[in-house]
């Protein structure tokens, strides 16, 4: 019986370190490998590159994308009982910058509102206007209640030489150079008003001539 229970924990003892070696490497988790880039672009937060270059194809085939300017936001204040209560309206300027520019003005409770509104009427008001080198063909002056504009053409590299207001259409219709001066009111509904007035009124020689029922010099000696 003595040689048996000192047989059995000696062989306890030599079955021990075995199982220790093993249970280790039994209870690891098992490694995954790497995972490879996924072939179909639709990552989780990030859209189909694809689809993405088919949208700006798209885009550049519907026409040149519009140039929105806000030339003036006022606060309007009414008082109530309780407090006030407040309301805005946006004037905003809308050309693609290659001879159509548009203006239009819009009322809200907020100004995120009153500019988008803004904006559409601006849209819809569009008007071709002459732009010859990106310059006006010749000198123009307009008046449109008590604001007074003089417009003259400039030399390549003149820049833009206007104020912030008659700005705001020439850039938008794609006017670069050019010198223009506001003589009279600096109301800003009636000065966006007054420049649009005189770049609809200029015309081109050609357009001149045709109305006199006349030709160019050259389509003459041809």
């Amino acid at each position: 019986m003595n040689t048996e229970e000192t047989k059995a924990p000696e062989a306890a003892a030599e079955a021990t370190p075995a199982a220790v070696e093993t249970t280790p490497a039994a209870a690891a988790p098992q490694q995954r490998g790497g995972r490879g880039p996924r072939r179909d672009g639709n990552r989780p937060g990030r859209g189909n590159r694809r689809e993405g270059g088919r949208r700006s194809e798209a885009a550049a085939e519907e026409g040149p994308q519009l140039v929105e300017k806000v030339v003036y936001v006022n606060r309007c204040a009414k008082v109530v009982k309780g407090g006030r209560r407040f309301s805005f309206s946006a004037l905003i300027v809308v050309g693609d910058q290659q001879g159509k520019v548009g203006y239009g003005f819009g009322k809200a409770n907020e100004v995120s509102d009153a500019i988008r509104k803004g904006t559409d009427a601006a849209k819809r008001a569009m008007k071709n206007v002459v732009v010859v080198n990106e310059t006006i063909p010749h000198e123009v002056y307009t008046e449109f209640g008590g604001a007074k504009i003089v417009l003259k053409p400039a030399a390549p590299g003149t820049g833009l030489v206007a104020g912030n207001k008659v700005r705001a259409v020439l850039e938008a219709a794609g006017v670069n150079n050019i010198i223009a001066k506001s003589l009279g009111s600096s109301n800003a509904a009636n000065v966006v008003k007054a420049t649009i007035q005189a770049m609809l009124d200029m015309r081109t020689a050609d357009q001149i001539l045709s109305a006199r029922g006349k030709k160019k010099k050259e389509d003459a000696a041809v």
